[in-house]
C-alpha cells in the first residue's frame, strides 16, 4: 500500500513538472498554431542558466529570476527570428525551424559547458516529512507549490488581464482576433515569453529532482511535454494539466511494475495510442492541427536544376577515381558515410518529398536494418548479401506496419508520429537484451563480403557503398518517372482529388514507406557492418533530423539533391577538423536557411 501511494505522489510530483512544459507548449500552439520542437531545448537553457547562478552562489529566488527572464528572452529570440518570417507559409515551416534552433541551443550548451552531466548544487534542506507511511521533502513540496502558483498566476492572466484577453481571442480564432484589432504580434511574443519562462522553470526543477543537468535532457522532455499536450489537446491550457499528471502517474506506475528503463516507452506507446484514437485529446472536441499536405505550400515554386546525363557519369567516375588519389583512411572513412546516409536520404526524400508525408523517425528505421542485418549474419550465419537484402524486406515490413495506423493523419501528426515510431523503436532494442544485446548492444559484426571476398579496407569498402548509392539511386529515378511516381505525386499534391480520381491513398503511401523502409534498413544495414559494433545510441532521433536537412538542402523529393546534400553534409564538416565539434550547430544554422531563403533546395523540388 505504502509502496502505492509514494507510486502516485511520485508521478503528481512528475506531472506537475511536466504540466510547466505542458502548458507552455499548449500556449504557444493556441496562439501560433505550432508544435514548438526547441521547448524541450529552451527547458535544458533554464536549467543551465539555474546551475551557472547556483555555482556563483546566488540565492534561490533570485536564481529562479534570472532563469525566467533569461529564458524569456531565449522565447522572444525564438519568436521573432525562427517563427515570425515564416508566418503565412505551411505549418510544416515553422516546425522545421524549431527543430534546427534545438539543434542550436544543444549544441552550443554543449560548446560552453561540455558534453559531460553536472550535478546540481544544493540548495534546499534535506530534511523530509513522514506522512502516512511515505516521506515527503522540501524539493516535492517546492514542486507542487511552483506549479500550483504558476496555474493560479496563468490563469489570473489570461482570465482578468487585457492582454490576456487578447491571447484567448487569438487562440479561438486568429483571423477574427486580426479583424477586431488584436495586435497578434504582440500577442505572440507575450506567449513565447511566458512559454519560455515556464519551461526553463521546468528545467531547474528537473535539475533539482535528480541532481543532474546535461545538453542533451531537453530531448526527451520536449517530447514528453508534447506527449502531455496531446493528451489533453493541444491547444487547451486545463487539457494540458490533466495530461501531464495522467502521464506523470502512468509513468510511475508502469516504473513500479516493469522498471524505470520502460518509462518512456510508456509516454511514446500513449502518445501513439492518442494520435491514432483520438488526436484531438482526450479533454478537447476540437481544434487539432489542419489538415494540410506537408509539402506543397512549404517549398516556394520552382523548376528542377536540370543536371545532364553525362554530368552525372562525370560526377560518379570522378567519385570513383577519388580512392586512387587520395588513400587517407580518414577521408575515406567520412565518404563510406557519406554514401550510407545518402542512402537514407534517398529513402526519406521518396517518402517527405514525393508523398509529401514528412518522416522523422526514420532513425528507428535505420536501427531495424542495423541490427536485422548484425543478427542475421552473427547468429544464422546468413551470407553478407543475403542479411542486407534479409534486412532491408523486414524493415519494410516493419516499417510499414508500424506507420500504416497513422495514415489517417494529416499535417504535422504525421511528423510527431513517426518521431513517437523512432523513439519506440529505440527503446524496444534498448529493452529486448535477449535479442539486442540492450545497452551493450551487438559486437563483432562481421566486414562487407563480396563474392566471397571480405571487404577490410577503406577502399573497398568505399566503391561498395558508391555502387549501392549508384544502383538504388538509378533505381528510385526510375520509380519517379513511373506511372507510380506520378500517382505518388498527385497524392502529395492534393489527396481529395487523388482519391476523387479512384487513388487508395493508404495503399500507395503503405507502398511508398514500404520502399522507402527497404533503402533505409539497407542503409542501417551498411551502417552496422561499417562500424562492427551498435547499440541503442547508434541510431538516435538527430539522424532523422540529419536526413530531414540533407533532402531539403538538395531538394524535396530530387533523387540527385539528397545524394548532394549528404556529400554535403557529412563530408564538409569533417574537411574543416577545427569546426567538427561545431557539427549538428552548423546543421541547425542550414536548416533554418533553408526554410528562411532556400526552400527548394539546391537542385530544386521535384
Amino acid at each position: 500500500m505504502n509502496s502505492f501511494i509514494d507510486q502516485t505522489l511520485n508521478g503528481l510530483i512528475i506531472g506537475n513538472i511536466y504540466a510547466l512544459l505542458a502548458v507552455g507548449l499548449a500556449l504557444i500552439f493556441g496562439s501560433a498554431r505550432l508544435i514548438n520542437f526547441a521547448h524541450g531545448s529552451v527547458y535544458m537553457v533554464g536549467a543551465y542558466i539555474g546551475w551557472f547562478c547556483l555555482r556563483l552562489g546566488l540565492p534561490f529566488p533570485l536564481m529562479l529570476l534570472v532563469v525566467v527572464l533569461g529564458c524569456a528572452l531565449v522565447g522572444l529570440l525564438l519568436e521573432r527570428f525562427a517563427v515570425r518570417p515564416l508566418q503565412g507559409k505551411a505549418a510544416i515551416a515553422p516546425l522545421l525551424a524549431t527543430i534546427g534552433v534545438s539543434f542550436i541551443l544543444d549544441q552550443g550548451a554543449q560548446v560552453v559547458f561540455g558534453p559531460d552531466t553536472q550535478a546540481f548544487p544544493p540548495t534546499l534542506p534535506t530534511w523530509r516529512i513522514p506522512v502516512g507511511g511515505i516521506t515527503i521533502g522540501a524539493l516535492d513540496l517546492l514542486i507542487a507549490g511552483i506549479g500550483l502558483g504558476s496555474g493560479a498566476l496563468l490563469y489570473g492572466f489570461l482570465r482578468f488581464s487585457r492582454l490576456g484577453w487578447a491571447v484567448r481571442a487569438t487562440a479561438q480564432d486568429r483571423d477574427a482576433a486580426l479583424q477586431m484589432g488584436v495586435d497578434v504580434h504582440r500577442v505572440n511574443q507575450t506567449v513565447f515569453a511566458i512559454a519560455s519562462a515556464l519551461g526553463g522553470v521546468s528545467g531547474v526543477l528537473v535539475g533539482m529532482y535528480y541532481n543532474s543537468v546535461y545538453p542533451t535532457m531537453g530531448y526527451q522532455a520536449g517530447l514528453k511535454g508534447i506527449v502531455a499536450g496531446l493528451i489533453g489537446g493541444l491547444g487547451s491550457v486545463p487539457g494540458a494539466i490533466l495530461g501531464s499528471l495522467a502521464l506523470g502517474l502512468i509513468e510511475s506506475y508502469g516504473v513500479g511494475l516493469l522498471g524505470a528503463s520502460y518509462r518512456n516507452l510508456f509516454a511514446f506507446a500513449i502518445l501513439l495510442l492518442v494520435l491514432v484514437l483520438r488526436p484531438n485529446g482526450l479533454f478537447r472536441r476540437s481544434g487539432g492541427l489542419p489538415p494540410e499536405p506537408m509539402t506543397g505550400t512549404f517549398m516556394a515554386a520552382s523548376r528542377p536544376v536540370r543536371v545532364p546525363p553525362w554530368a552525372v557519369a562525370v560526377a560518379v567516375a570522378v567519385a570513383a577515381a577519388l580512392p586512387l588519389v587520395i588513400t587517407s583512411p580518414s577521408v575515406l572513412q567520412i565518404m563510406i558515410n557519406a554514401w550510407f546516409f545518402g542512402l537514407l536520404a534517398l529513402s526519406l526524400t521518396l517518402v517527405a518529398g514525393t508523398v509529401g508525408q514528412v518522416s522523422l523517425g526514420h532513425a528507428g528505421l535505420l536501427a531495424i536494418g542495423g541490427y536485422a542485418s548484425s543478427l542475421l549474419s552473427l547468429r544464422a550465419g546468413f551470407p553478407m548479401a543475403l542479411a542486407l537484402l534479409s534486412a532491408g524486406l523486414i524493415t519494410a515490413v516493419l516499417g510499414m506496419a508500424l506507420i500504416y495506423p497513422s495514415f489517417r493523419l494529416r499535417g504535422p501528426y504525421v511528423v510527431i508520429a513517426t518521431l513517437g515510431i523512432g523513439e519506440i523503436v529505440r527503446l524496444v532494442i534498448l529493452n529486448w537484451d535477449w535479442l539486442t544485446g540492450g545497452p551493450m548492444g551487438v559486437t563483432n559484426i562481421p566486414p562487407f563480403e563480396l563474392f566471397g571476398h571480405a571487404l577490410v579496407t577503406n577502399r573497398e569498402i568505399y566503391w561498395f557503398g558508391l555502387a549501392l548509392l549508384v544502383l538504388v539511386g538509378l533505381l528510385q529515378w526510375r520509380l519517379l518517372g513511373s506511372h507510380l511516381g506520378r500517382t505518388l505525386r498527385a497524392i502529395r499534391e492534393d489527396e481529395v482529388a487523388a482519391q476523387a480520381y479512384g487513388i487508395s491513398l493508404n495503399r500507395y503511401k503503405a507502398l511508398a514507406f514500404a520502399v522507402s523502409g527497404f533503402v533505409a534498413g539497407l542503409s542501417g544495414a551498411c551502417m552496422a557492418h561499417s562500424y562492427s559494433y551498435i547499440n541503442s545510441d547508434t541510431f538516435t532521433a538527430p539522424s532523422s533530423t540529419l536526413a530531414l536537412t540533407m533532402v531539403i538542402l538538395g531538394g524535396m523529393g530530387n533523387v540527385l539533391g539528397a545524394v548532394l546534400g549528404a556529400v554535403i553534409l557529412i563530408a564538409l564538416p569533417e574537411a574543416f577538423r577545427d569546426v567538427t565539434q561545431y557539427r549538428y550547430l552548423i546543421y541547425g544554422v542550414v536548416l533554418l536557411l533553408l526554410i528562411r531563403f532556400r526552400p527548394q533546395g539546391l537542385l530544386g523540388a521535384v
